[in-house]
């Protein structure tokens, strides 16, 4: 069997090492448009931040690495221009050498990935407007820094990689301002769990603009103006574009491919798309929620390795399924940690919960030992107790406790469940009673004075 999977970062490399795994006779071949593969995209912020001192620690295995433990062929800077689906040939173009060739599958993987969304407004192909998708892109924002040596930039956008730039260029002493076009910053939280961000932001000195969107971008790179919606002007001198990621459909649609409702490719539990022996991983395809069972969007490099591993197997016959995700996220910005997983209270309305919320301020560990409050967001079905999502904003301990909640909401955890659960407790650790427990109980004492009669034990 020839497997050809076009894409060689997070699902695709580990679509081909399952696969191997699973077959030692199957001849593999990647192709990847870009120089790098297999790279740590998570870790592109620290890397520009000077965290990450060498850049092997961000992409740390080559195509040789990959031929000598799993025998897998990978060629970089090869672009696949077009999928025959019937004839089951790809069209390949050699970047380096213009070469284009034919090259047909038995199966094939799609794992093409997102790119950046790029606002249409004027100046926005400036030089010294960035957006961080690849390790390349990342190069060009730290040899700008290097050489011009800047002293202020202005983020576009306040999600994950806005505020995770946020950090790493104000710590290499570059003022920052943010620009929002919501009226909160992180738009995919609540807003009443935004505004402690937004508190924590400015008391780093980080000038926010919100409910304000670029209009143009204007001047010479030596003092480039950014002209907002509003008509006030921000001077920079540069700009770092984060509003988001489109996936990578374009081979797929050309193909006849179905694409799904949320723009990515449309794929089952196993990740096979509307076309036989053709499958689709990573962040150009759809995910499904846990909780609705609704097609979602949400791309993350964790499930990007899943989905690949979900496609290594099926490309054998293998019986694993994707189970789908619950939208979970965490980062840092300086020293605050940021989570959320399932339903934001106003995604539960949205989707036509009755809802109970509580807002539980409790410390992570013992004062005695350093302990710091953690403020967690509990949103629950008022009517069948089952816990619906978290929001979590603290100094420590809050990936362990955003992890419990994951767990139980992945197994349909009701709030009257999580006292019950025998969490480890000492004091250098958690509090006798840890704050997952108390969420329970806010939430649990919150249906029963609402819905006395409706808790089931």
């Amino acid at each position: 069997m020839k497997i050809v999977i076009i894409g060689a970062v997070a699902a695709g490399t580990s679509a081909a090492a399952k696969a191997r795994r699973n077959d030692d006779q199957a001849k593999i071949i990647i192709f990847e448009k870009d120089m790098d593969i297999s790279y740590s995209g998570c870790g592109l912020p620290y890397y520009i931040g000077n965290k990450v001192k060498d850049r092997e620690e961000i992409v740390p295995r080559d195509s040789d690495y990959f031929k000598k433990k799993y025998n897998v062929d990978i060629f970089t800077r090869h672009e696949v221009l077009n999928i025959d689906a019937i004839g089951k040939k790809l069209t390949v173009k050699n970047l380096i050498t213009n070469e284009i060739f034919l090259e047909e599958f038995d199966k094939l993987v799609i794992a093409t990935g997102a790119s950046a969304v790029v606002p249409n407004i004027a100046g926005i192909d400036r030089p010294n407007v960035f957006y961080l998708r690849n390790v390349q892109s990342a190069d060009k924002i730290k040899n700008f820094i290097n050489k011009n040596n800047p002293s202020k930039v202005v983020i576009v956008g306040s999600g994950f990689i806005g505020l995770e730039m946020t950090e790493n260029l104000k710590e290499l002493g570059i003022d920052v301002t943010i620009v929002e076009l919501a009226t909160q910053v992180m738009p995919a939280m609540d807003s009443d769990m935004a505004l402690y961000v937004e508190k924590y932001l400015k008391e780093k000195d980080i000038k926010l603009v919100l409910g304000d969107s670029v209009a143009a971008i204007e001047g010479e790179i030596s003092s480039t103006k950014v002209i907002l919606s509003s008509g006030n002007k921000i001077e920079t001198d540069f700009i770092i574009c984060a509003v988001g990621i489109k996936p990578n459909i374009k081979l797929a649609k050309n193909a006849g491919i179905e694409i799904g409702e949320t723009g990515a490719i449309k794929v089952n539990k196993k990740m096979l798309t509307s076309v036989e022996d053709i499958y689709a991983c990573g962040d150009c395809s759809e995910s499904y929620s846990c909780l609705t069972e609704k097609n979602i969007y949400r791309p993350l490099g964790s499930t990007a390795n899943k989905t690949g591993r979900i496609v290594g197997e099926a490309l054998n016959g293998g019986n694993l399924e994707f189970r789908g995700i619950l939208g979970t996220g965490i980062f840092k910005v300086f020293d605050k940690a940021i989570a959320y997983t399932g339903l934001s209270e106003k995604e539960a309305l949205k989707e036509g919960y009755e809802i109970v919320v509580c807002h539980n301020i409790k410390i992570d560990k013992a004062t005695y030992y350093g302990g710091q409050e953690m403020i967690i967001k509990g949103v629950a079905d008022k009517n069948t107790g089952r816990l619906l999502g978290i929001q979590i904003v603290g100094n420590s301990g809050v990936d362990k406790r955003i992890d419990v909640f994951v767990t139980a909401i992945t197994f349909g955890a009701k709030v009257q469940d999580l006292f019950h659960l025998d969490l480890a407790y000492a004091p250098p650790f958690s509090t006798a009673k840890d704050p997952v427990m108390y969420t329970g109980m806010i939430l649990e004492n919150e249906i029963i004075k609402l819905s006395p009669t409706k808790m089931e034990y």
